[in-house]
């Protein structure tokens, strides 16, 4: 039997999150968007709550608690506002969850364990200025020289860029494989951001999140430790498409955070609203954005709670999660869509928050894999051009009593 109930250990970090955001982030989010500025505060109140590290064993500093609890924690967070889903994104699902799959014990007791506890903040740089769906297109380049690897290059598009203290960087290794464009030539390591050479900067004048922090990464001669490679050489890019599989998976959970968000933000003005003598939830036409509301928020969740309890299970969940992120980020954006088309005129202006719910909606559909490259996956995987090959590492199955 299939059991949709959530356990109490589900609601009890629901209702954590739920609380945390509401306490410390509401009440600033408004003004924080506006003047685009990062609340590094808020970081602290997770840290306090215990959150950074929710579905990372005790044994390494987290909570314990399942996939599915970090999905509840990340469509709580994205119900206030998307810039924080985004340190749930960055800091477990890209970084965190990578390193408690593919780091050695070294990395995990000197990096994951104060992640785990928020006592380090990570995030995760792949993308360049010139190379984000083609991720072999990145330029970086790590040459080995005696126990320590020289690293060279940008990142750009970097949530938490001028706030993490640890970054997962990915770069060439085989300069042969990278003339050839064979990914087998890329690796992965990890970088402190008290290494000389890094640098980093904020970005300014995004169109949403606005109250995140996204910036870029320099990296000229920064001398990184032979002990600090993740994996084997020539291991980035399978490791750099299962951190992908993390970060879309809290993607998928927060926009239906989103929908929600946009669904109690219309029911509320709606209710009180009229035209023609009545309210305008009585309108027929506004009833069917509702509807499609309704629709896209009970069906991504079921999507990406299949992806959640795939990991629970200790099993491969890439073609369900990009299933989950290309529909739950599609249903947000038509969510956010027709709340502002509900709002009418207000819905055009930040008295408002369905407006900002529209601008951070757009994001979604772009990072951790466009649109358009889900439809292509999913395409693939139905016509037989595409299967998943078992990889050395697994993400760890949750393990209730460890």
């Amino acid at each position: 039997m299939i059991d949709f109930e959530l356990t109490d250990d589900h609601k009890t970090v629901a209702d954590l999150a739920r609380d945390v955001a509401r306490k410390y982030l509401k009440p600033h989010i408004q003004e924080l968007d506006r003047t685009g500025e990062f609340d590094a505060g808020f970081i602290a109140r997770l840290k306090e709550a215990d959150l950074l590290g929710v579905c990372i064993s005790p044994k390494y500093g987290g909570m314990g608690m399942d996939y599915i609890s970090l999905g509840l924690v990340c469509e709580e967070m994205e119900y206030i506002d998307t810039s924080a889903r985004v340190v749930f994104s960055v800091h477990i699902g890209l970084n965190s969850m990578t390193l408690y799959t593919w780091g050695s014990e070294f990395q995990k007791e000197k990096y994951l364990i104060p992640q785990a506890k928020g006592e380090k903040i990570a995030t995760f740089g792949l993308t360049e200025p010139a190379a984000g769906s083609d991720a072999v297109g990145i330029l970086t380049t790590a040459q080995k020289r005696g126990d320590r690897y020289i690293l060279n290059g940008e990142k750009m598009w970097i949530s938490l860029a001028d706030v993490a203290d640890n970054f997962l960087i990915f770069a060439w290794t085989d300069f042969d494989k990278k003339a050839k464009r064979d990914h087998n030539g890329i690796s992965a390591f990890i970088v402190e951001r008290g290494f000389p050479g890094v640098t980093t900067g904020t970005i300014k004048g995004k169109l949403g999140v606005r109250a995140g922090n996204t910036g870029w990464i320099s990296m000229q001669d920064v001398e990184v430790p032979a002990e600090n490679l993740v994996g084997f050489e020539g291991e980035g890019f399978k490791i750099a498409m299962a951190c992908l599989d993390g970060g879309r998976y809290t993607v998928a959970a927060g926009s239906t955070g989103l929908i929600r968000a946009c669904m109690d933000a219309c029911k509320s003005y709606a209710s009180t609203r009229q035209t023609f003598e009545q309210t305008i939830d009585h309108h027929q036409l506004v009833k069917e954005m509702f509807a499609d509301m309704v629709y896209g928020c009970d069906a991504g969740r079921l999507l990406w709670m299949k992806a959640g309890w795939l990991r629970n299970i200790g099993r491969r969940a890439t073609r369900e999660t990009s299933m989950a992120k290309w529909f739950c980020t599609d249903q947000a954006e038509k969510a956010a869509y027709n709340a502002v088309q509900i709002h009418g005129a207000y819905g055009f202006s930040d008295e408002y928050p369905v407006e900002r719910f529209f601008r951070n909606a757009k994001g979604a559909s772009i990072y951790e894999g466009t649109r358009e490259i889900h439809k292509l996956m999913q395409a693939d995987y139905l016509l037989g051009f595409r299967t998943d090959r078992e990889v050395r590492c697994m993400l760890p199955s949750y393990q209730p009593n460890e």
